[in-house]
């Protein structure tokens, strides 16, 4: 029996990195998994991955930012598969680097948007339904930049400081009701994001990796791992948890 056997997982931003590797370990360890993303290629290609290996998924095209498409996403994984018992709302942009006097509005209200916004309005869809079932599990993506500052990425950090708080604050509301909300707090892990960020400022690299005790990147599936484990019954006593992924970046 697989962790999450028999239950159905939903996870945006599926398409790729951490998403794709949350969604393949959901449905390697037993559950039917809704697969969100805004883009369309790589959300297919997920459910292809998992098809291929076994598993059973389903593609639903959300862009977290909007009510609708979120919605929509929810009832799609009721219409689809009866029930929603897991969500992984991971959904989010890294957006331009600049100092907290350079960052242009438009940008930080972009990643606010997607990044913060994104995961409220997944959880105030998902929680209803949990609610109606009288248990439920979801883990938010946050980051290590919701827990120390990360300089030239001031909307970024601030995001991800909110994506666990309000985090805390829905895990102590909905204790009693059964829904454990937690967060996990990726370091730096090898995904597109990095990458982009490493192009970006190429000496990035060298001093992130210097940064982290362990001495190199995390991968993607080290994350899934936290995730799906977060959302089975054997992490049933924990809730209201920033779970930190990062090599020892934030021991220091």
């Amino acid at each position: 029996m697989g962790l999450v056997e028999g239950k159905v997982a939903l996870v945006t931003g599926a398409g790729s990195g951490i998403g794709r590797e949350s969604a393949r370990t959901f449905a390697r360890e037993g559950a039917k998994v809704v697969v969100a993303d805004i883009m369309e290629e790589g959300g297919r290609e997920t459910v292809r991955m998992i098809k291929d290996a076994g598993g059973e998924a389903a593609f639903v095209k959300c862009d977290v930012s909007k009510d609708a498409d979120v919605q929509a996403a929810v009832q799609f994984a009721l219409d689809t598969y009866g029930k929603l018992d897991c969500a992984h709302n991971n959904a989010g942009i890294e957006g331009p680097t600049a100092a907290t006097g350079d960052i242009s509005e438009e940008a930080f209200d972009k990643i606010l948007e997607i990044n913060l916004k994104g995961e409220w309005l997944a959880m105030r869809h998902e929680i209803p339904v949990m609610l109606a079932a009288g248990k439920g599990a979801i883990v938010n993506t946050a980051s290590i930049a919701g827990v120390v500052a990360f300089m030239g990425m001031p909307a970024y950090t601030a995001s991800k400081f909110g994506v666990n708080g309000i985090t805390k604050v829905a895990a102590v509301e909905y204790a009693k009701a059964g829904i454990r909300v937690n967060s996990v707090c990726p370091g730096v892990i090898h995904t597109a994001m990095v990458d982009r960020l490493v192009a970006e400022t190429p000496e990035m690299e060298g001093g992130l990796t210097a940064a982290t005790p362990m001495g190199r990147m995390g991968e993607p599936q080290e994350i899934a791992e936290a995730v799906v484990w977060l959302c089975s019954d054997r992490a049933s006593f924990v809730t209201g948890h920033n779970m930190v992924v990062d090599g020892g970046y934030t021991a220091q």
